[in-house]
């Protein structure tokens, strides 16, 4: 394995369908690529950050399928796609038509993955891996999918993003049942059913909901 981000990932991934989303193909871990059984041990050994970027999380596939199914929300919009990961998110906001689309992860290997999967799918994706937490900008509609799993950074992103709900922004949020989802000022949107691995979760299926942060 090589620690060159593009290497790396084209090196560790294979280009496969999450399965709520068969409109997208992206590069992701399989049980046939080794960074599959990788441990965080094994890449923090190689300088690699753990591969959050290389699995379609439920959240991301439920805002993205809500997104697909729903174009008008992001059309002509100018979208912000928070903690994108592998920019399944992203993606989907602009095969859906906006304006234009930045993809967000502070991980210089999400960054890499999005651009060759934006590239992959023949979208125009801007993937930055500045910290956006408390920024404004110029975005009409933040999307997030699973990012509710620890209690510091899902209190964080919540505050700021329910202040860019008040400022009249769409903000929306993919969640499977994670522990630090927000109790209160969120609006449900739709639910879907994902099939996932137990390798990354505790069951087959993951029931993800979207959610609107409320403008209260």
């Amino acid at each position: 394995m090589h620690k060159d981000p593009r290497t790396f990932i084209e090196a560790n991934t294979a280009v496969e369908t999450p399965p709520l989303i068969p409109e997208i193909r992206l590069h992701l871990a399989t049980e046939i690529v080794p960074i599959w059984q990788a441990t965080e041990a094994d890449l923090a050994h190689l300088g690699i950050p753990p591969p959050y970027w290389a699995f379609a999380w439920a959240g991301g596939q439920a805002v993205a399928r809500y997104i697909l199914d729903n174009p008008d929300i992001v059309a002509d919009k100018r979208v912000l796609d928070f903690a994108s990961g592998c920019g399944l998110v992203a993606i989907a906001a602009a095969k859906s038509g906006a304006a234009s689309v930045t993809a967000c992860d502070i991980d210089p290997f999400a960054a890499t993955a999005i651009d060759i999967n934006a590239t992959l799918n023949a979208t125009t994706v801007t993937a930055t891996q500045d910290d956006l937490i408390g920024q404004d900008g110029p975005w009409d509609v933040i999307l997030a999918g699973d990012i509710c799993y620890e209690q510091p950074l899902s209190d964080r992103v919540t505050r700021w993003l329910r202040g860019l709900s008040r400022d009249g922004r769409t903000v929306l949020l993919g969640d499977p049942g994670r522990t630090y989802l927000p109790k209160d000022g969120l609006d449900w949107v739709v639910r879907y059913a994902v099939k996932t691995t137990r390798e990354l979760e505790d069951t087959d299926v993951r029931n993800a909901v979207v959610w609107k942060f409320s403008k209260d």
